[in-house]
C-alpha cells in the first residue's frame, strides 16, 4: 500500500482538527452529556469512519478498504472494554459527572498519543522482523487466556503501581476544584484528584495499547490503516461512553467475547508466520476473520441480553488479565 506524505498530513491533520473542534467547543464548558447529544456525536463519528473506509476502498482497492473495516470493528469492539474500565475510575474516584466528558476526552488525546508510538514501533519491527507475528501472537493469546478465565471480574484501579507510588510521593487534596490538577493551599503544591484520575486513565491507556495494537495488526499490516483505525475508533469511544452508560451493565458476555477474539487473532498472526515458512499452511482471510469478528460479537452480545432479561440481578464485568492482589493474598487450604 503506498501512501503518500499527503494523505498522512491530511489524515493527521482532520483528527487533530476534530479534537481541538472538541476541546475548544462541546467539552470546554463542563456539563452533563444527554442520550440525544451522545447519539448525535455517536452517528457523526461512525459516519467519518465510514466515509474514510470508502475512500480506502475506492483509492486503493477492495483488499485494504476491508483490511481497514477490519480493523476499525477490532479497535471498535476492543474500545467498549475500555469503557468499563473508564466507569470503575470515574466512579472509585467520584468525579462528579459534569467532568466526565473532560475526563475522557484527555484520555482519548493520550491513548491517540501512546498508540502512535506503538505502531510506529510495531510496523518498524514487522518490517525487520517477520517473527515479530509470532511475538504479537503470543501476546494477544496470553491477554486472551486471561481475559477468559477471569472475565467475570473487574480491574482495580487502587492496584495500578503508578497511582500507588504517587499517593506516596506526593501531597494530595480529597475535593475536586474543578478541572484543575493541582492546587496550591498556604504556599504548598497539591495534587487533585482529578491528577490522579488523569494518571489512572493513562495508565489505562498504555496497557489496552499493548493489546489493541497487536490485535489490528492481526487484520492488517498497513501502518496507516492501523493508525486510521485505532484514531477513528477512539474519537467516538467519549460519545460511546454515554451513548451505552446505561447498558454496559448488560453486555454480561461481552468480555468472554473478546477473549475469544483476542485468541482467534493471535492465532492468525502466528499461522502468518507459518505460512512464510510453508506456504502450505494456509493464511486467514481478512474478509475470514472480519466474518468471525462481527460473528463473536453478535453472539456475545444477543447472549448477554438474553442472560439479562432472564436473571435480572446479573452484571456485566470489565474482566481482567491476572487475578487480583487481594485474590492472590488468600491464604491457600
Amino acid at each position: 500500500m503506498d501512501v503518500s506524505n499527503l494523505a498522512w498530513a491530511v489524515t493527521i491533520g482532520a483528527i487533530a482538527a476534530l479534537i481541538l473542534v472538541d476541546l475548544f467547543t462541546v467539552s470546554s464548558k463542563p456539563h452533563d452529556v444527554m442520550f440525544k447529544e451522545a447519539t448525535l456525536w455517536s452517528i457523526f463519528y461512525i459516519g467519518i469512519a465510514v466515509a474514510f473506509g470508502m475512500w480506502v476502498w475506492s483509492s486503493y482497492g477492495s483488499e485494504f478498504g476491508t483490511e481497514y473495516f477490519a480493523a476499525y470493528l477490532v479497535e471498535k469492539s476492543l474500545s467498549v472494554d475500555n469503557l468499563f474500565v473508564f466507569v470503575i475510575i470515574l466512579t472509585q474516584f467520584a468525579v462528579p459527572s459534569i467532568y466526565h466528558q473532560r475526563v475522557l476526552l484527555i484520555g482519548v488525546m493520550l491513548a491517540l498519543v501512546l498508540r502512535a508510538i506503538f505502531i510506529a514501533v510495531g510496523a518498524a519491527a514487522l518490517a525487520a522482523f517477520s517473527f515479530t507475528f509470532v511475538i504479537f501472537g503470543a501476546i494477544l493469546i496470553w491477554t486472551g487466556v486471561g481475559l477468559f478465565r477471569h472475565w467475570d471480574e473487574d480491574p482495580d484501579p487502587s492496584e495500578n503501581f503508578i497511582v500507588k507510588r504517587i499517593r506516596k510521593r506526593m501531597a494530595t487534596v480529597d475535593e475536586y476544584h474543578g478541572t484543575k490538577l493541582f492546587i496550591r493551599q498556604n504556599g504548598k503544591r497539591f495534587a487533585t484528584p482529578m491528577f490522579l484520575v488523569m494518571i489512572s486513565i493513562g495508565a489505562t491507556d498504555l496497557l489496552f495499547a499493548l493489546d489493541s495494537i497487536p490485535a489490528t495488526f492481526g487484520v492488517t499490516s498497513e501502518a496507516f490503516l492501523v493508525f486510521a483505525a485505532n484514531a477513528f475508533a477512539l474519537l467516538g469511544l467519549r460519545a460511546l461512553y454515554f451513548l451505552l452508560k446505561g447498558l454496559l451493565d448488560k453486555l454480561i458476555y461481552l468480555s468472554l467475547g473478546l477473549s475469544i477474539i483476542l485468541i482467534f487473532i493471535g492465532i492468525k498472526l502466528v499461522l502468518t508466520f507459518v505460512h512464510e515458512i510453508y506456504t502450505e499452511v494456509p493464511k486467514i482471510p481478512t474478509l475470514w476473520s472480519l466474518a468471525v469478528i462481527a460473528l463473536i460479537l453478535v453472539v456475545s452480545t444477543v447472549a448477554s441480553l438474553i442472560k439479562s432479561k432472564q436473571d435480572p440481578e446479573a452484571k456485566a464485568h470489565a474482566g481482567r488479565i491476572t487475578a487480583s492482589h487481594h485474590e492472590d493474598d488468600k491464604p491457600t487450604k
